[in-house]
């Protein structure tokens, strides 16, 4: 009969991103990983054989999060899919700030990880399908999330103008959706 662990995979995963948030993407290493856990490098790697490994769990986890919160919603017209949409983005970034999604960047460098965020990405496409205004509208807003996301990467956020450029984005959709020839 085996040893029980002492820390869940999911524990790993939470630190993980502690320490990501703290002190940066490049500081996510199993050494420190194991530190943080007070377990040897051993124990993060019978978790987690590689840390490309750990990156991809912290992200599926991340992007299983985020479509649940997608799902919650009763509207599923494309007008109330794309607001939901920006509903859940503007509220998830407290749990995902920039220097976790910079782990978006080494996770898409991968082919096959690269492969699935496009498809992802396509799904949400066939969501937003069709030649109407609205339907045109709601791809532009969606771009324009995407386009905030990533900038935030960059660092755009380190004056609070994350918030209202959603803003900005939702009185722009709200223009064009009720500017639109029925």
């Amino acid at each position: 009969m085996g040893r029980k662990p002492t820390i869940t995979r999911e524990k790993l995963l939470e630190l993980a991103e502690g320490i990501v948030r703290t002190d940066g993407v490049k500081a996510l290493t199993v050494d420190a990983l194991a530190q943080a856990a007070n377990i040897s490098k051993g124990g993060v790697q019978y978790a987690f054989a590689s840390k490309d490994e750990l990156v991809r769990a912290l992200v599926d986890r991340w992007t299983s999060q985020f479509d649940a919160m997608l799902e919650d919603n009763p509207d599923q017209t494309i007008l109330g899919v794309i607001r939901h949409y920006i509903a859940v983005t503007r509220s998830s970034q407290d749990a995902m700030n920039a220097k976790l999604t910079g782990l978006m960047l080494a996770y898409i460098q991968d082919p096959d990880n690269l492969k699935e965020t496009r498809a992802w990405y396509q799904g949400m496409f066939n969501r937003f399908a069709g030649d109407n205004p609205d339907a045109q509208a709601v791809r532009v807003a969606f771009l324009a999330v995407e386009g905030l996301f990533q900038l935030r990467i960059a660092g755009i956020d380190e004056d609070g103008a994350w918030f209202s450029f959603l803003d900005d984005i939702e009185a722009v959709l709200a223009r064009l959706v009720d500017q639109a020839p029925t």
